[in-house]
C-alpha cells in the first residue's frame, strides 16, 4: 500500500443508481490524468474514527482509464456500515475525500489467450465494467468473456442497460445476469449454474481433464459467493491457479 500516495479528490457528481447503490464521481485534484489499470481499487480515509485503520474503506474503480483525473466508485450502503452510511448521508458534489489508490493486482492478464469469466454479486460488477469497457475501447484481442451477474431483482441489475449495449457491440462478450428473488424473462437462480452450464457446454466433447477448454475465473462480491464458486470450479477440473479474486466482508 505504501507506494500509491495519499491525494484528494472532489466529488463533482452523484447519482442512484438502486434504491440502496450510487455512484460517485471523483475528480483527482493534483493531477490532469489519474492513471490506473481495468480493475485495481482505491482507499478512502473517512472521518468516522479515532483510529486510522478504522477509517479506510477500500472501493473498486467502476470506471476505466480515459486519459481524464475522473474516476467513478459504485457504492452500496450497508445498513449499519459506518463508512458507507458517511458517503451517502454526508458527501455532497463538492465534498473533498482523501483516498489512496489505484491500488491491487485484480486485473487483466497481458494477453487474453483463454476464455475469461467474470463472476460476480451486487457492486462485484465495478471491476468488470471497468475491464471490459477497457477491453472493448482499445480492441484488445480476446476469447470468449462471459459476465455472470447475480442480484435479488430486476431494479438490482447495475449497468444493465450499458451491458446490454455493449453485448452487441464487443465481439464473444456474453452478459449473463441471474435474479434470485424475482421472475422475468432472463436466468434465474444464482450464478454458480450459469458459470458450471457454459463451462459444462465448453468441454462437452472433452474425454480428459487436462483438455478442458483453457479459461479463467475472476471473482468479485460477496466471501460466501466466492467460497463457493472457487470450490465449484476446481470441481469442474479447473486448477485453483485459474482463479483470481477480489473479496468483500
Amino acid at each position: 500500500m505504501a507506494s500509491a500516495p495519499w491525494r484528494t479528490g472532489t466529488v463533482i457528481r452523484i447519482e442512484n443508481a438502486t434504491k440502496n447503490t450510487r455512484r460517485f464521481f471523483i475528480r483527482v485534484n493534483d493531477v490532469k490524468s489519474f492513471e490506473f489499470k481495468a480493475g485495481q481499487f482505491v482507499t478512502l480515509d473517512l472521518p468516522i474514527h479515532e483510529k486510522v485503520n478504522k477509517r479506510w474503506r477500500s472501493y473498486s474503480i467502476a470506471s476505466w482509464p480515459d486519459g481524464s483525473n475522473v474516476f467513478e466508485l459504485l457504492i452500496v450502503h450497508l445498513e449499519g456500515g459506518a463508512g458507507s452510511t458517511y458517503l451517502f448521508n454526508e458527501t455532497k458534489v463538492g465534498s473533498e475525500l482523501v483516498f489512496r489508490g489505484p491500488l491491487g493486482v485484480f486485473t487483466l492478464p497481458e494477453k487474453i489467450d483463454r476464455d475469461l469469466f467474470f463472476i460476480c454479486t451486487g457492486t462485484g460488477i465495478a471491476p468488470f465494467r471497468s475491464m471490459l469497457n477497457y477491453i472493448h475501447l482499445h480492441k484488445i484481442p480476446h476469447e470468449n468473456l462471459y459476465l455472470v451477474f447475480g442480484c435479488r431483482t430486476k431494479q438490482d441489475l447495475l449497468y444493465y442497460d450499458e451491458m446490454k449495449a455493449l453485448e452487441k457491440e464487443l465481439e464473444n462478450f456474453h452478459y449473463l445476469p441471474t435474479l434470485s428473488r424475482e421472475e422475468w424473462e432472463g436466468h434465474k437462480g444464482y450464478v454458480h449454474d450459469l458459470y458450471e452450464s457454459v463451462c459444462r457446454k465448453n468441454n462437452e466433447a472433452c474425454t480428459d481433464l487436462k483438455n478442458l477448454r483453457p479459461a479463467s475465473f475472476y471473482l468479485c462480491g460477496w466471501k460466501f459467493m466466492i467460497d463457493d464458486a472457487r470450490k465449484k470450479i476446481v470441481d469442474l477440473g479447473y486448477d485453483k491457479k485459474a482463479i483470481h479474486l477480489e473479496s468483500y466482508g
